[in-house]
């Protein structure tokens, strides 16, 4: 079995089918996400970790040194990680496709692992925040990207996310951006727009 560094919960999907990585946001926990993958994606390995910083008792998958401050060595390290579990399981599963899925915290992680990695066919960035200019390290022809984001969202500023969501696209991704009127809180119409996406694989 899989050494994984993270509590998680698992559920085995059929060979030849996608694995897809959710992601919980800072306080969240392995549960957040699960069900809901479950339910999108009923034939795939479900993969849920538990982020494995606690921030005054907050679970998160990278250390911050102040709200949209980043320690970056931290994400290094991180997005190290996070790359290695999601191929360890891809591998073990026997994948046909690497998905991912992530809220706030657990779309920073997504993303980046995404940004210098590549791993991920597909990704879906539930109100991230990338609040640096990211190197391009490698081609992100052929991923698809869905980004969901509040227009209010004082968290992950409008600004910030069509930067990211532009970085992606000129690494030649596929984009599409949804926006909901509110804040950083995840809106019906996202839901429906992430079911659209993943419904494909």
């Amino acid at each position: 079995m899989t050494e994984t560094g993270y509590v998680h919960r698992l559920h085995a999907g059929a060979p030849d089918k996608p694995i897809l990585l959710v992601l919980h946001g800072t306080g969240g926990d392995e549960n957040q996400f699960f069900d809901f993958g479950r339910r999108l994606l009923p034939e795939a390995t479900i993969l849920s970790p538990r982020g494995d910083v606690s921030e005054h008792g907050a679970a998160r998958f990278f250390r911050r040194t102040g709200e949209g401050v980043y320690d970056m060595p931290d994400l290094s390290r991180a997005t190290e990680k996070m790359a290695a579990y999601v191929k360890a399981f891809a591998d073990e599963y026997q994948a046909s496709e690497i998905l991912g899925l992530g809220f706030s915290n657990g779309a920073n992680i997504l993303a980046n692992v995404l940004i210098e990695k590549g791993i991920f066919d597909a990704a879906v960035l539930m109100h991230p925040l990338i609040p640096f200019q990211p190197e391009a390290q490698v081609t992100l022809v052929g991923r698809k990207v869905l980004v969901t984001a509040g227009q209010r969202d004082p968290i992950a500023p409008v600004s910030m996310t069509e930067a990211l969501s532009e970085h992606l696209k000129n690494r030649e991704a596929e984009v599409r951006v949804v926006w909901h009127p509110g804040g950083h809180e995840i809106a019906p119409l996202e839901i429906d727009a992430v079911r659209d996406f993943l419904g494909n694989y």
